[in-house]
């Protein structure tokens, strides 16, 4: 864990925080305070310390233009142990571009070179975008360093999961994208096409499980197994070579899986049901949904430490309206409660800008940001005021009403340091495939 605090940090971050919309909630006041520098300028630097720990990414990177001291921040052991103590979660969304319906690629931009002998070659460039959900703000962010032929599949602990496309065994990279860290894992064992993956980071281990989309041929696919990758600072590794059976028939979308507590899940289709995989007992249950047989566009979030399932509820009979609903799953692990309703107005006017195209969903802390597929429009409810609210367009990307502007979200909790990934330097992998990629 020393190692994670090293001095030996990349000298450039890839961080580029340009700001966006900004709250609704922020005034515009100003004070005019009058601030005596002869008590001002004499604050304990201990005291100074706390405070720039508690700023938002942001204005924390805004404030190492100060000076020498304030940038050298990122470099101090005492300065990230204290950040990693007082902190203040911050349940952000990241968003990204969709490429196709199999693949989120999210490189939209590439830079063209010409090297020494006149020849040219184009380097993607993945972009992401930071939403704020407390001051309703939109942040652009790039991956300069992530190499192109990986798409985003999973987030935990501030760290991207980025799985490689290509057909056959998975390559998965762990970034932190405020300072453009890359720590890769082992190649997966099995050869998949598009699994399904689940990421949990804690502070002192981390997990991560592949599930489906086996490669049985060359020409075939079956949701038949998962892989598992365990990581621990008590010196416990299980490099894939943990293994466990999808339960049978079972049907899900290639994607991301949700956790909760030491769980991860994912839908399962037709009929709809619930995959859940127990990570110490390294094996699967399958949960049945609430209403199965009329729900359409179902989701899962995590949302405030509990699972939820969010999905649109049509039936035939006229005295069920058309409905927006949400369930949370019980502490039994078999039973849901329906715990919000979509307001009818505002249904109607989402069932019209929907269209029949479906949503998808993502949770993170008291948020749900719902996201209309083929579009850039998106709803965020937050679960303790019991409000709902349209989320303003991203201003950074072409909003030309067709499925290019279609976003793809991640529950996302900003750091600027994950000492957990100090632990995966000890596997002494060798980084040499990306490294033409990366150079």
């Amino acid at each position: 864990m020393e190692g994670a605090f090293s001095n030996s940090m990349p000298s450039h971050f890839s961080y580029t925080f340009t700001p966006g919309t900004s709250s609704a909630y922020a005034t515009d006041t100003v004070t005019n305070t009058w601030m005596d520098t002869r008590i001002w300028s004499k604050l304990p630097q201990s005291l100074i310390d706390r405070v720039i720990a508690f700023l938002p990414p942001p204005a924390f990177f805004r404030a190492r233009c100060v000076c020498k001291r304030w940038y050298s921040l990122l470099f101090s052991n005492n300065f990230l142990e204290l950040y990693i103590q007082i902190s203040p979660r911050r349940h952000w969304f990241l968003f990204f571009k969709h490429k196709s319906l199999k693949s989120y690629i999210c490189g939209n931009n590439s830079n063209t070179t010409r090297g020494s002998g006149g020849q040219t070659s184009t380097t993607n460039i993945f972009e992401g975008y930071l939403f704020d959900p407390y001051d309703i703000a939109w942040y652009r962010i790039s991956f300069p360093l992530v190499p192109s032929g990986f798409s985003p599949a999973a987030a935990s602990g501030g760290l991207i999961c980025w799985v490689s496309d290509e057909a056959g065994a998975k390559s998965i990279i762990l970034c932190n994208p405020l300072l453009g860290s890359l720590s890769q894992l082992p190649p997966t064992l099995r050869p998949r096409l598009f699994p399904s993956t689940g990421l949990k980071v804690g502070p002192s281990s981390i997990d991560v499980a592949v599930a489906g989309d086996d490669l049985i041929s060359p020409y075939a696919v079956k949701n038949l197994s998962t892989e598992s990758f365990h990581i621990d600072a008590g010196g416990f590794y299980s490099l894939w070579g943990t293994t466990s059976s999808l339960p049978r028939l079972c049907s899900l979308e290639s994607g991301q899986m949700v956790c909760v507590d030491d769980r991860f899940y994912c839908m399962n289709y037709n009929p709809f049901s619930v995959l859940a995989y127990e990570i110490a007992a390294n094996s699967w249950c399958k949960i049945q949904a609430p209403m199965r047989r009329f729900l359409r566009s179902p989701s899962l979030v995590e949302s405030m430490e509990k699972l939820i399932l969010v999905a649109a509820v049509e039936k035939s009979k006229l005295n069920v309206p058309k409905s927006l609903r949400l369930w949370s799953l019980q502490a039994c692990g078999t039973t849901w409660v329906e715990i919000e309703r979509m307001p009818q107005q505002l249904y109607q006017q989402f069932e019209e800008m929907e269209a029949g195209h479906g949503f998808d969903c993502v949770g993170h802390g008291e948020f749900i940001a719902i996201i209309i597929r083929g579009s850039d429009k998106a709803l965020l409810f937050d679960i303790l005021r019991k409000a709902w609210q349209w989320i303003p367009p991203c201003p950074y990307i072409n909003h030309g009403g067709g499925g290019d502007d279609e976003l793809h979200g991640f529950a996302y909790e900003p750091t600027v340091t994950t000492p957990v990934t100090g632990l995966l330097d000890q596997l002494t992998i060798p980084f040499q495939s990306f490294s033409g990629l990366i150079g």
